[in-house]
């Protein structure tokens, strides 16, 4: 399973940068994120680590998911990688999510990539995280505006 969100908003690139840099930033904006809440680190870690519980709903159904994520990658105001990092030795599907922004002077916008390797998200599923997807963008230009 593969997503993209692309928003376009009215911040400076470098306030935009620092929401997009900060996983614990995302279940204000992002319907798909129920909570985020900041991990201890390990020692293989590259970066700081966040657990992060995975949220959706058909009908009366909901599936959630908690996974342990880590910030791998990170260049200031242009892009950061958030990959998942369990540390119970077991093996796991990959979720990966990147994000780009970019300046459009005066305002930014950024792109988020978010990739699974496994089958949570199959079927119905994969149509309520689309619809997840699209409810971000605009959300994300509120949270923005709210700070």
């Amino acid at each position: 399973m593969q997503r993209s969100i692309t928003a376009e908003t009215t911040v400076p690139i470098e306030q935009l940068f620092e929401v997009i840099a900060d996983l614990g930033t995302y279940g204000e904006w992002m319907t798909l994120i129920g909570s985020c809440e900041r991990a201890v680190a390990a020692s293989a870690d590259l970066g700081p680590a966040w657990w992060v519980t995975l949220r959706a709903k058909v009908g009366p159904f909901a599936r959630s998911k908690r996974l342990r994520m880590v910030r791998t990658h990170m260049i200031e105001n242009e892009s950061v990688r958030f990959e998942r990092s369990e540390t119970d030795g077991k093996s796991h599907s990959a979720w990966v999510m990147d994000a780009v922004v970019t300046d459009l002077a005066p305002g930014s916008s950024v792109n988020v990539q978010l990739s699974y390797s496994g089958g949570l998200w199959s079927g119905p599923l994969d149509a309520v995280l689309g619809s997840q997807v699209d409810t971000s963008v605009p959300k994300l230009q509120q949270y923005l505006a709210s700070r």
